[in-house]
């Protein structure tokens, strides 16, 4: 796999597309700091790092997506930025707002992974990782 917060977004977007309550993620201290993003901007209800099923080597990041009522999901939309054949690095001047405000952009910085309003309030660019909707 070259590409883990794609495959991060994909089984996230998978997921929701079939209507399952959980998702379980290969962990990574990366894809924590994106769930734990995700959870503080209310897109999925909560996300927990458990060890590997079966006995497999790693350990797990279990994601409980969220819906409305009538069961549709929290999250309209999710996509990759910053791939690894084409990297996208911006000022804090420059970090693309999503949907006029509406979304969320996330950005990893040298001050840790935070969204895009928390950079820009911040001072501080970097990669832009992803965008949610």
């Amino acid at each position: 796999m070259t590409d883990p917060i794609a495959d991060f977004l994909t089984r996230i977007r998978n997921a929701i597309h079939a209507a399952h309550e959980t998702v379980d993620i290969p962990a990574s201290t990366l894809k924590a700091e994106i769930a734990r993003i995700l959870t503080e901007q209310g897109y999925i209800d909560s996300w927990a790092v458990l060890p590997a099923r079966d006995g497999g080597a790693g350990q797990l990041i279990e994601v409980r997506l969220k819906y409305t009522d009538d069961r549709r999901s929290a999250i309209s939309g999710l996509r990759r930025v910053s791939r690894p054949g084409r990297r996208t690095y911006v000022e804090a001047t420059r970090i693309p707002k999503v949907l006029g405000g509406m979304g969320t952009s996330i950005v990893s910085t040298s001050r840790g992974v935070m969204t895009g309003h928390d950079a820009r309030a911040a001072g501080v660019g970097g990669e832009v990782l992803a965008q949610v909707w």
